[in-house]
């Protein structure tokens, strides 16, 4: 032909048919996520529903709930009018905000410190980090031997103090367990987000004249409040969900008596201990919406912030 464009040969044609790779695309996203989706819905979904379901019988556990059993609202009625449960609602608040307090702010400045080079930095970080990797277990039935009243940690500082026992001491002692437990988690978080910053801007507000004090407040600390904003969610959460440390140190009945109850200790005494099934799924309803709104308010208000801007304009307009 003249010297008019080339025309594609019909292979490369049909080889850029319209929605083809939307297809491939779709079928690839739908092989990789419908495993982790099904896993999902059966082990996650499913007993929120199968738990929401038996929260309105009398249920005891054994053979399918009979009509007779039917109790409607009272479950919940029951929960909801008991002090014992708010009391455990307030220990989760006091644990959630004094261990935000507590490992928050020992969390970045040891990660400060093992940031920075020095000898024996390593060996620094693993044995930080080995608190957490213990079983809750291990953990729990080790520390209730020492706190005990004729214990190691008594025998140690020569006193006679009722570690576990004491209503004004359990949870201060609870809560020293759990930084004690969790703040290695927090570091090493920590020091990854720190790692993550580029080390020219510490270098430069070096050459700007700033003190070691002054980098670390203007420039290390605010790139760090993404990681900080993460770890305090995680940390939120699982004060919301804290039970096997309390059941394994203080028993079934004792953390009732000195007032480190917490929501799951009190579904579990409630519910499968008691032989209750019913009461307890409904009391595992009123603490999973509780969590649920915990979390989504956090995620309205404080993680969400961190992503507005984030689409340039020509993408705002797009939408």
């Amino acid at each position: 032909m003249g010297g008019g464009a080339k025309v594609p040969p019909p292979t490369a044609r049909r080889a850029h048919k319209p929605g083809t790779s939307g297809w491939r695309a779709n079928l690839e996203i739908g092989l990789l996520s419908g495993p982790a989706i099904i896993i999902f819905l059966t082990f996650v979904i499913a007993p929120v529903f199968v738990a929401l379901y038996y929260s309105f019988y009398n249920w005891q556990g054994w053979g399918p709930a009979r009509p007779d059993q039917y109790v409607g609202w009272g479950n919940y009625t029951w929960t909801l009018t008991n002090k014992f449960f708010w009391q455990a609602v307030g220990h989760n608040g006091f644990i959630m905000v004094v261990g935000l307090i507590m490992q928050g702010p020992l969390a970045v400045l040891v990660a400060l410190l093992l940031n920075q080079k020095m000898r024996g930095r390593s060996l620094i970080r693993v044995l930080v980090f080995v608190p957490y990797v213990i079983s809750e277990a291990i953990a729990g039935i080790g520390l209730r031997l020492m706190l005990r009243d004729d214990g190691a940690m008594n025998a140690l500082l020569g006193t006679k103090i009722s570690w576990l026992a004491n209503p004004k001491i359990a949870i201060w002692t609870l809560m020293c367990i759990l930084a004690w437990k969790y703040l290695g988690f927090a570091i090493i978080l920590m020091l990854a987000g720190l790692q993550g910053i580029p080390e020219e801007l510490s270098e430069a507000g070096a050459v700007d004249g700033a003190t070691y004090w002054q980098i670390q407040w203007h420039i290390m600390l605010p790139l760090l409040k993404p990681t900080i904003k993460i770890w305090a969610f995680l940390s939120i959460i699982g004060s919301m969900q804290l039970f096997d440390l309390v059941y394994i140190i203080w028993g079934q009945y004792i953390a009732g008596i000195a007032g480190v109850s917490t929501m799951a200790w009190f579904m579990a005494g409630e519910g499968r201990l008691s032989g209750e099934l019913g009461r307890g799924s409904a009391i595992a309803i009123i603490v999973f919406m509780i969590s649920l709104f915990v979390a989504v308010v956090y995620q309205r208000f404080v993680l969400n912030r961190d992503t507005e801007g984030a689409l340039t304009e020509p993408a705002k307009k797009a939408r």
